[in-house]
């Protein structure tokens, strides 16, 4: 979160009211386009939040997701917060798109690709128009 603070992470999209959207670590070929939002101030649960905080992020992680659609091209975004791994409020938000295999378009993205094998985000690289798009999309 510092990093973020700082400026120093190349990954930000944009500070939004309820906290940080970022480019996806872990970019699987299908579904280019993933993207997370980290609630500032950390919580651990969008339980913590109280209703206005909570309506605030839910409405930040839709602007992200409308953001990811204008940029990518994809059908849908499926929307997820998991808070199991990372212990604090995070949403991810992930394209689908038409072109995916049948089979795997059914299923939830972390169950129908390999994350931990995909390829790394490269936002000064081969991500950056991506990213400057979705910055744009999101820019105040």
């Amino acid at each position: 979160m510092e990093r973020l603070r700082r400026g120093d992470d190349p990954a930000v999209i944009a500070r939004l009211p309820s906290g940080w959207a970022i480019l996806g670590d872990a970019q699987p070929d299908a579904i280019v386009g993933c993207c997370t939002l980290l609630a500032d101030p950390p919580v651990a649960s969008i339980n913590d939040l109280d209703e206005a905080d909570r309506g605030r992020f839910m409405a930040d992680f839709v602007r992200l997701g409308d953001a990811i659609l204008a940029t990518t091209g994809a059908e849908r975004i499926n929307y997820l917060i998991f808070c199991n791994q990372a212990p604090e409020l995070h949403g991810h938000a992930m394209p689908r798109f038409a072109t995916e295999d049948p089979d795997r378009r059914r299923l939830g993205p972390f169950e129908a690709y390999d994350f931990p094998n995909a390829r790394r985000a490269e936002p000064e690289g081969v991500d950056a128009s991506l990213l400057a798009r979705l910055r744009t999309m999101l820019a105040d």
